[in-house]
């Protein structure tokens, strides 16, 4: 099916991934804004300096930030300053930092291992972790050093404060860190209708990596340090990998359009309104089944293989292999009413 075929489906065949979607109107007038005229190079601008300081404000910390390219990248650094290469990270059996990394939290670590626990709806579970950190003390095995959780999960499901502050205690008795991977952190933010404090270092947070291409940026990610101490030397690390932009201004300067009233955390819970009409729509159609519910801004459900084939050949685009099976249905801060309902219409006649 040719591009043009696609398109004259209808317009929002596109639920693949909230990557998909453009640059949101608030990050796009951000962006223009600082191409005008010249500044400093290498992050010393005035606009790299305003992020930061928004994001202390917006988060009520003085801890230290720095923006990278993407989430590989914020993850595997962020892990790596944390990590001897003898120590290991525990994450859930679904996480990014596992399946998706490519082997960048070990190779920017020099060799920490990824250890994996079963996960409960894409949650680590402090049984399953104390598990990991306690069934070997000797020096064959490599010291736990890090726990990692992603918030919201890969299937979509939400961590509450308190789950947060159970594993942070945990991770604390044993001398561990908590890292949490943000790529969606505005999604669970605004599910939550908690401030970014209290779901993050107020709960045992040590490390942030906060997503910004998924609530409508261009591109880039930041990673907060709300212990500083693990910074040090941090802006190095970023440098080696090639994540130090020698233009940052138009890696940070997008994030002042989000920041700006709380445009994130709208963008955010339109997608997560999406995704709760698209899950409410499935249920309504016999042969359908979600997986679980909907908490932010995707959809996990079963539909036969033959439906799978009809919305191909119709051009949906979603993927099939994510999480533990069935199709995940992603909505983005772009998603429209008409999208979802013309996508519930099809699957309909596709059954």
């Amino acid at each position: 099916m040719t591009r043009q075929d696609r398109n004259s489906v209808t317009p929002g065949y596109q639920f693949a991934s909230d990557n998909t979607a453009g640059i949101c109107p608030e990050a796009l007038a951000a962006l223009l804004e600082a191409n005008e005229g010249s500044a400093a190079s290498y992050g010393d601008d005035q606009f790299t300096a305003r992020v930061a300081d928004r994001l202390r404000e917006i988060f009520e910390c003085s801890g230290e930030v720095f923006f990278v390219f993407n989430g590989t990248a914020a993850n595997s650094l962020a892990i790596s300053t944390c990590c001897q290469p003898y120590h290991s990270v525990i994450c859930a059996d679904v996480a990014h930092l596992e399946t998706d990394e490519c082997g960048g939290p070990e190779f920017f670590s020099g060799g920490a291992k990824v250890l994996v626990a079963e996960s409960q709806n894409g949650k680590l579970t402090p049984a399953t972790v104390e598990r990991l950190i306690t069934v070997r003390s000797d020096i064959h095995y490599p010291k736990p050093h890090v726990v990692s959780i992603t918030q919201p999960t890969e299937l979509g499901t939400l961590y509450s404060v308190d789950e947060i502050a159970d594993l942070s205690g945990l991770a604390r008795r044993y001398g561990l860190r908590l890292h949490m991977d943000g790529a969606r952190f505005a999604n669970a933010i605004a599910a939550l209708g908690k401030s970014p404090s209290e779901v993050t270092w107020k709960a045992g947070v040590d490390i942030l990596c906060l997503g910004g291409a998924k609530i409508g940026l261009p591109l880039g990610e930041a990673i907060l340090f709300f212990d500083k101490s693990l910074a040090t030397d941090f802006e190095y690390r970023c440098k080696q990998a090639g994540q130090l932009a020698s233009k940052m201004r138009f890696l940070a300067a997008p994030w002042l359009g989000v920041l700006t009233d709380s445009a994130w955390i709208r963008h955010a819970a339109h997608a997560n309104a999406m995704a709760q009409r698209l899950a409410n729509g499935l249920q309504e159609i016999r042969g359908v089944t979600l997986l679980q519910r909907a908490e932010v801004n995707a959809v996990f459900a079963t539909l036969p293989d033959a439906c799978h084939t009809r919305l191909a050949d119709r051009g949906w685009h979603y993927y099939t292999f994510i999480g533990r099976g069935g199709a995940r249905f992603m909505c983005s801060w772009a998603t429209t009413e008409a999208e979802v309902d013309a996508l519930l219409a099809d699957i309909q006649s596709a059954m």
